[in-house]
């Protein structure tokens, strides 16, 4: 019986009689080197990203610019936005760029060409955008007013789509540029408590899918992020049914991963030019897995979960 097919890794190793232990860990080192190679094209790069501030995005400022990148930094919180960037200036490293600040509320559509024409006149142009700015929901269906959905609509979904929409010609007439979304594990999934941030989320991922289609064609790369529980401030900042900051740090939160780890992540998804990262722990995997396969199950977990709050 054919276990092993002739070509594949597992043949090679088996072939030279290399052990699998060590097959894994040359495998890894070639996988590493090989990552390091392209991330050095990254040097150079201007790389826009939204929601600079803190958690991830402050996180991905610190990644890039480490590759060389010319970074451009938005944020609604300017000072917060300029201690990020003395943090960065602090660095001892060989070749930087002196990062740009510009002070961006997504909330306010209107000012989103002015903004993309401001990064233009400065850059010349954007390589790199990466929607990262949203804010997230605590509340239920029933006590969740209608502002909040708009606003967490206008922030998290319409103001990416809004964004990317200005900075897509300049990309087309160039023929080159990458667009990432921040999404969310539920944008993939839907939570009792969270319907606002959910439901923008799965709006953001059905944009990026009809996009990334569009854009093959012109060579710009359209990658969706999908994290589960990343400690930031995310839950501190999410809006409560009344329009009200949460202003609690979730259990949830406190236990996940670091915003550095996931930055390093998302880096390494855009110089391999996937299109999708979704980075969760096991119950955010299963959850999707099982959302997808056995959806009466899904209903009837969540379900469970809602009646207990």
């Amino acid at each position: 019986m054919k276990l092993i097919d002739k070509g594949s890794a597992l043949w090679y190793l088996q072939y030279f009689g290399i052990p699998l232990s060590l097959g894994i860990v040359l495998y890894k080192l070639f996988n590493n080197l090989s990552l390091r190679k392209r991330r050095a094209t990254l040097q150079g790069k201007v790389v826009v990203i939204t929601g600079a501030s803190s958690g991830i995005g402050e996180a991905l400022c610190h990644v890039f610019f480490e590759q060389g990148c010319k970074v451009v930094m938005a944020s609604r919180r300017k000072s917060e936005l300029e201690r990020v960037k003395q943090d960065l200036m602090s660095k001892k490293i060989g070749f930087c760029i002196e990062p740009i600040v510009i002070e961006l509320d997504l909330g306010d559509l209107d000012q989103l060409d002015a903004f993309v024409d401001k990064v233009h006149s400065v850059c010349g142009h954007i390589d790199i955008l990466v929607n990262n700015g949203g804010i997230s929901h605590r509340g239920s269906i029933l006590h969740t007013k209608l502002d909040v959905y708009k606003k967490i609509m206008n922030v998290n979904y319409l103001g990416s789509v809004g964004l990317t929409s200005a900075a897509l010609p300049k990309m087309v007439e160039r023929k080159s540029g990458h667009i990432i979304f921040i999404s969310s594990v539920q944008g993939l999934i839907g939570l009792p408590e969270r319907s606002a941030y959910a439901g923008s989320k799965h709006a953001m991922q059905a944009y990026a899918d009809s996009l990334r289609a569009e854009m093959k064609q012109h060579n710009i790369n359209v990658c969706v992020v999908s994290p589960g529980y990343v400690k930031t401030a995310v839950s501190i900042n999410a809006l409560t049914g009344s329009g009200q900051p949460h202003g609690v740090m979730d259990s949830s939160t406190a236990a996940g991963f670091s915003a550095d780890y996931v930055a390093e992540r998302i880096v390494d998804t855009i110089v391999n030019k996937d299109n999708e990262l979704i980075i969760s722990q096991f119950m955010g995997h299963f959850a999707i897995l099982v959302r997808r396969t056995i959806p009466s199950l899904y209903f009837y977990l969540v379900a469970r979960r809602a009646a207990k709050t």
